[in-house]
């Protein structure tokens, strides 16, 4: 439990404000549900997180124990690409979901992650899990960032929405670019006519991606994609808007798999970030699955 009496210099702001201020070890989202549940009191009674405070007023704040998740460590071999006390880096394998959900309750990364970290893990949301801080989809390989502890949470999550997280991406797509370099800026909402797919819409949220291409074929290009925003599926479906779908997406494209390779030809490659509790800046790279490079050397008339 911890106490604190609004001074003068606080007077007049908003309660969730002050206590992200003080509480470094707790997000604004938990402030406020920390408030709503009545964990946070001012004067003894219940406000709201809008609440503006008063000069004397004493602040009471009873954090949550984290519970135990039901989660099950499961031993899925990690590609560790940087590790410390505050975070794990890993290059996620093609076909491993990130969080347990339906039809996939169990073997995902974070199960995982639970068995390598074991009890060093982030506790934010009330619950020991694993503290992965952003997410890329089941069939996209590359970098991901699991924060350790609280400290390191939090400062991440800022980062990645501040778009001061810099996530570099490869793709393979149909089509030769006419353009070497684009930036596409079109908004995303979840589709109308299927629920389960994204879509651009004047009603979405502003997405930006920039493309390059790194390598051009016949009928392929490679791109490398730089992303502003992180929209779900926001690269496949700002591609396959422009008329170069990714190769294997088979939600987002209905053209030939030359290939045959299940899954979209899409991989995390770098990140750019600051370390979250040491400031030093991070440049963590993956190299490409072996498929993916096949693939390219079949292109390159090598293979």
């Amino acid at each position: 439990m911890k106490k604190y009496q609004i001074t003068p210099e606080f007077a007049g702001l908003r309660l969730d404000k002050i206590l992200t201020k003080q509480e470094k070890e707790l997000s604004r989202a938990t402030i406020q549900r920390l408030i709503q549940n009545e964990k946070i009191m001012v004067n003894g009674q219940k406000v709201k997180a809008s609440y503006k405070t008063q000069t004397g007023d004493e602040i009471i704040i009873q954090k949550e124990e984290p519970k135990e998740t039901k989660l099950q460590p499961e031993n899925i071999p990690l590609m560790i690409v940087y590790e410390d006390n505050d975070i794990l880096v890993v290059n996620k394998q093609k076909g491993l979901v990130v969080h347990p959900g339906n039809g996939n309750p169990n073997g995902t990364l974070a199960n995982a992650v639970m068995a390598h970290c074991k009890k060093s893990l982030s506790g934010i949301g009330g619950e020991i899990r694993p503290g992965i801080v952003h997410r890329i989809d089941k069939d996209t390989s590359g970098l991901l960032i699991i924060a350790k502890n609280d400290k390191a949470h939090i400062n991440m999550s800022e980062q990645i929405k501040n778009h001061e997280v810099k996530k570099t991406y490869l793709a393979l797509v149909r089509g030769k670019t006419k353009e070497n370099k684009a930036t596409i800026d079109m908004p995303i909402a979840r589709s109308r006519k299927e629920r389960t797919k994204m879509a651009v819409s004047k009603q979405g949220k502003r997405a930006i991606t920039h493309i390059t291409a790194i390598e051009k074929f016949d009928d392929f290009t490679l791109l490398e994609v730089v992303i502003e925003t992180g929209r779900t599926h926001q690269i496949r479906v700002h591609l396959a808007q422009i008329g170069y779908p990714i190769v294997g997406d088979c939600v987002y494209s209905n053209g030939k798999n030359p290939f045959d390779v299940k899954g979209q030809m899409l991989h995390s490659s770098q990140l750019e970030f600051c370390h979250p509790i040491t400031g030093e800046k991070m440049q963590l790279k993956a190299d490409l699955p072996t498929y993916f490079e096949a693939i390219l050397q079949k292109l390159r008339g090598k293979g």
